[in-house]
């Protein structure tokens, strides 16, 4: 279990303003792009192979890996049409080697302890795996409730909450169970594959407070440039 999927083929319309001309994980954040702080990230928390999920923009990512990570270390699967991110993770999975692989957004770092959510998820025997971030005072996440076994029971729309979990944007994905379903070759992998599995039994939430920050608005894309100093 150390190969992870980082989808990084979102255009950031809601980043043009500030990123006009680069895929949103490219973003320069204090001179290098924000995805290389997830890939050294999960570096450091064990991940040695990764699959890429590329679509718009994607030659901006080849001459930085080239750079970066060994030729043996990464795979890069590319959309040839938005396939949703369901669609996206369906791909990547097909090149993926291990029965269970982390999943991540190229856009958003969240600085999750790996071992422990690794373990979690295998004493679960969970089909996927979701790393929840406690958060105060939000309306720009969705909120997620879990029953007491870990369960995830519902997601609840984007509203303004006091006090919740949210999902993080990080999964660990039992590779044969989710490419067994039957799905369309563009899907959300939010809303026709978590959503549907709430309550099934297969589907857990691992709780982790961590350092959380998502790009994908300028705001918090001026954040990162401080907060990653």
């Amino acid at each position: 279990m150390n190969e992870a999927i980082i989808l990084a083929g979102g255009m950031g319309t809601r980043l043009k303003s500030a990123v006009p001309d680069l895929p949103k994980c490219m973003a320069p954040v204090n001179g290098k792009p924000f995805i290389a702080y997830v890939i050294v990230h999960l570096q450091q928390q064990g991940i040695e192979k990764f699959v890429f999920s590329l679509g718009y923009k994607h030659e901006y990512f080849i001459d930085f890996l080239q750079k970066n990570l060994s030729a043996g270390n990464y795979t890069i699967v590319t959309e040839q049409e938005p396939l949703g991110t369901g669609g996206a993770i369906e791909l990547a999975c097909s090149v993926v080697q291990s029965e269970n692989v982390l999943v991540t957004n190229g856009d958003t770092l969240y600085k999750m302890q790996y071992s422990s959510f690794k373990q979690f998820h295998l004493n679960k025997k969970a089909a996927c795996s979701l790393c929840l971030k406690p958060m105060e005072y939000f309306d720009r996440y969705g909120s997620v409730t879990m029953n007491g076994n870990n369960e995830i029971i519902a997601f609840h729309e984007k509203k303004i909450t006091t006090k919740g979990l949210i999902n993080g944007g990080v999964y660990l994905l039992n590779v044969s169970q989710f490419l067994s379903n039957h799905f369309p070759e563009k899907f959300s992998f939010e809303k026709d594959y978590l959503e549907q599995k709430t309550g099934s039994g297969k589907l857990f939430g691992h709780v982790q407070d961590a350092y959380f920050i998502d790009i994908g608005i300028p705001d918090d894309y001026v954040k990162a440039q401080i907060e990653l100093s």
